[in-house]
């Protein structure tokens, strides 16, 4: 499992997922689907708001991110392009990170919840490893925190087996067993491969190979 997004689309201008390019507010990986991030910049509540940017995007100052939103809202009306976006945001955070557009993690939450993202990987995993025989693996490639935070907890599900104390008097076929184990360690990519392939960089792979059904 690849959960990275479709590159091909990021760099579509006019699909609104960077604040490279002037586009409308859109984020939708579906273009079928009604909700778009200029919906949820527009109509959600504060409380809302900041809490989709703190957990989605794990941005510090989604209040004041928020709060610029809101005044932008009430005084010029409705925010509907990337750049519109990016400004206020720019113009709301006190402290820039060397090298990171501040509206990155903004950005990063709208797509994630236009996309239901977090929701699908929740969904998806068990799927996956229902489908598998004994002996076969699961290998799950992550590309932020939220997502690998997920995967790991997934992981740690499903080797638990039953926590015996020491000198209690149960037969071994009595106990639960773990239905999988891990594979090696979490796998990064090299120096090299960051340099060819910068989208790389916050990669993390990480294996699981199913022992009973």
């Amino acid at each position: 499992m690849d959960l990275g997004v479709s590159s091909p689309q990021l760099d579509e201008p006019s699909r609104g997922f960077s604040f490279q390019s002037d586009a409308a507010l859109d984020m939708r990986m579906d273009q079928s689907q009604s909700l778009t991030a200029a919906d949820i910049v527009n109509s959600y509540e504060e409380k809302a708001l900041i809490e989709l940017l703190f957990l989605y995007g794990e941005e510090k100052f989604s209040k004041r991110i928020v709060r610029s939103i809101l005044i932008h809202r009430d005084t010029i009306g409705s925010i509907t392009r990337t750049h519109e976006l990016a400004k206020i945001i720019n113009q709301a955070v006190p402290k820039k990170e060397p090298g990171k557009n501040p509206a990155t993690r903004t950005f990063q939450a709208l797509r994630i919840k236009v996309n239901e993202e977090i929701e699908e990987v929740e969904r998806s995993l068990p799927i996956a490893f229902d489908y598998l025989n004994p002996k076969g693996r699961l290998v799950v490639i992550s590309f932020h925190s939220l997502e690998d935070r997920i995967v790991k907890n997934f992981i740690k599900f499903k080797m638990e087996t039953d926590l015996i104390p020491k000198y209690i008097p149960i037969k071994a076929s009595d106990i639960k067993l773990s239905s999988a184990k891990k594979i090696g360690k979490l796998i990064t990519p090299s120096t090299e491969e960051t340099k060819l392939n910068p989208r790389s960089r916050s990669a993390k792979l990480r294996v699981i190979e199913k022992v009973t059904d």
